[in-house]
């Protein structure tokens, strides 16, 4: 476990230096900010007054609690909100337009989520703000994009999931299509405008030329339909839920032991003869209905018949031990509890603790592991307009 309350590190991080105004809120563009920040950039996160700040804020319980009370530090916030600084303007107001195109000026990357034209408004468009700083990289995350005939639709995670197909793909056979159990539409997406935006500086460095960075929930979700995705542009079938079965492979999934479930990848022909040796059923390998993956995926469900019963009668435990011995990939399923409390989570720093103003904040950390330019854990999730007095000082961007 990584203690980040007074975080020390060999580099600064390797967007030192990066100026990213922040005017997302939620999850999408929160979770580019923050992976921004940690790489080393400075975030000031800007949030409306009028509201109390990001709508997560209040996404509760569990909140952190300042003695007995409830802090405005929901989970839901703190998850895709540190390395940042909280400025609360009321972009609403001619002042804080004029606050927000000052700030532009200085920065390096602009990052918003509203709807389509929401900010033309305000004069706080990708047009307008090209004209106060034409190097700028102006970030923008939506629903569905900037184009296209749904473009001024809202854009939330259930829907893209909805819209994007990854429903249909996902839950039991006879079941409900299924969301994914996390908003994953949503950080998928804020993964996808980090990677944008980065190119999009790298171009900015090399030119002095900014650009919009046009990211939408759905292409995004669109896009990591991945191998299912090309499956059905060339077979021209929809395929069908299928659990936790691969469409391409087979034994591939989720089995009941006697005390519990095990996870088995068996990828290739060689892997399925080690696997049938330790389940003791020798002459299925043998078998012209399952020698070769194309005949096991023929015929999985009577294949299923003969593995289901061997594996439920078996321990977790001892069936991972005897696949990890043969080399066969095999794993738990387990709780988050127990996730967070795994000997390989510990030693790959993925929690991370932080402070502020006494206040503990656990956090999951990033999984980035630069050798050289390693990310930092420099500020942990902000009360809401802690940072506001940044305003008074001729460069609001620039370090304590």
């Amino acid at each position: 476990m990584a203690d980040a309350s007074n975080p020390t590190s060999k580099s600064a991080g390797p967007l030192a230096g990066v100026r990213v105004l922040d005017l997302s809120r939620i999850l999408a563009g929160p979770t580019c900010s923050q992976l921004l920040g940690d790489l080393g950039a400075t975030v000031l996160k800007i949030e409306n007054p009028l509201t109390g700040g990001d709508d997560t804020r209040q996404w509760g319980p569990p909140y952190v609690k300042d003695g007995a009370e409830d802090t405005d530090l929901s989970a839901y916030f703190m998850c895709a909100n540190r390395n940042k600084l909280s400025v609360a303007i009321d972009i609403a107001t001619s002042e804080g337009q004029a606050q927000i195109r000052r700030l532009a000026g200085m920065a390096d990357v602009l990052l918003e989520n509203f709807k389509p034209g929401g900010l033309a408004k305000y004069g706080l468009d990708y047009a307008s703000i090209r004209a106060v700083n034409p190097r700028l990289v102006y970030g923008s995350v939506s629903g569905y994009g900037q184009t296209g005939p749904n473009a001024a639709k809202p854009g939330y995670d259930l829907m893209a999931q909805g819209y994007g197909g990854i429903m249909s793909l996902t839950g039991e056979p006879e079941g409900q299509p299924m969301k994914v159990g996390v908003g994953i539409a949503d950080v998928m997406c804020g993964m996808y405008a980090a990677v944008g935006i980065l190119a999009a500086l790298r171009h900015a460095e090399a030119t002095g030329e900014g650009q919009q960075v046009d990211v939408a929930l759905v292409d995004s979700q669109v896009a990591w339909l991945i191998n299912e995705g090309v499956n059905t542009r060339l077979s021209g079938e929809a395929p069908r839920r299928r659990g936790n079965g691969h469409p391409n492979i087979v034994p591939y999934g989720v089995y009941e032991t006697s005390d519990g479930h095990v996870i088995v990848a068996v990828g290739n022909d060689r892997q399925f003869g080690r696997f049938c040796a330790v389940l003791g059923l020798d002459d299925l390998p043998t078998d012209a209905r399952f020698a070769i993956n194309p005949a096991r995926m023929a015929n999985r469900e009577t294949l299923a018949e003969h593995l289901i019963p061997v594996i439920r009668a078996r321990t977790t435990e001892s069936v991972i031990a005897g696949l990890e011995g043969a080399s066969v990939p095999v794993g738990p399923v387990q709780t988050l509890p127990q996730v967070f409390a795994s000997d390989q989570v510990e030693a790959r720093e993925m929690l991370v603790d932080m402070e502020r103003d006494g206040l503990h904040m656990p956090l999951i950390g990033n999984p980035l592991k630069l050798s050289a330019t390693p990310v930092t854990y420099r500020h942990a999730p902000p009360r809401f307009g802690a940072d506001t007095d940044r305003l008074d000082r001729p460069d609001p961007f620039a370090d304590d």
